[in-house]
């Protein structure tokens, strides 16, 4: 793991500060010295050694991500430098290779190996919290899901990590995450710590 760590999240739209919040925290209680900060613009990539990719409406964030060109270089990075990446809810719409209701507004990331169904739950559940079940969390997790995707589909390298009533809302591929929930709107710290652990 480098010295000092330099972690971004991109800071458009969504539970940015309470993702810097979580991440803070989870430097603090690991005794590991670094940095969390929001991305809004390409030079706060610099030197960077992991990237959350918030909730919100993914049509929005994609056309800031075109729009400030932090595509291209996100794209880039992750590509040549491997750093890892973590999408909770619009973020992990923004992480996969297919989407089963494309729009055309929606460009993703295509990092990871799975399809994608936006506000799978339906309008009647469109806020809702559940324990779910995470591999290699000894205790269930209790996820907040708002507006939440559903991935319905792993391949390859992409696999399930947490289902809930039988659908896939968390998964990994090498030190990618992606999960349909929020993780940040919680006071429980392990999947940040997770994340973490992924940070060479």
């Amino acid at each position: 793991m480098v010295n000092r760590l330099r972690i971004g999240v991109v800071g458009f739209q969504g539970a940015v500060s309470e993702h810097i919040y979580s991440m803070r925290k989870t430097l603090k209680d690991e005794k590991i010295p670094g940095e969390v900060f929001a991305v809004k613009q390409i030079r706060d990539l610099e030197n960077i050694n992991a990237l959350i990719l918030p909730g919100g409406e993914s049509t929005t964030i994609s056309k800031f991500l075109h729009r400030s060109e932090l595509y291209k270089e996100i794209s880039s990075i992750v590509k040549k430098e491997k750093i890892p990446m973590m999408g909770t809810c619009a973020g992990c719409v923004l992480l996969a290779k297919e989407i089963s209701d494309p729009a055309e507004e929606v460009k993703t990331l295509k990092f990871m190996d799975m399809k994608v169904k936006r506000n799978a739950f339906g309008r009647q559940r469109e806020s809702f919290e559940k324990d779910i079940y995470i591999t290699d969390f000894t205790k269930p997790f209790h996820a907040v899901f708002i507006r939440a995707p559903v991935i319905e589909k792993t391949w390859d390298g992409c696999k399930p990590i947490a289902k809930l009533d039988n659908k896939i809302v968390m998964a990994q591929q090498g030190n990618i995450l992606a999960l349909s929930f929020h993780p940040e709107l919680t006071e429980d710290l392990r999947i940040h710590k997770y994340f973490l652990k992924l940070i060479k």
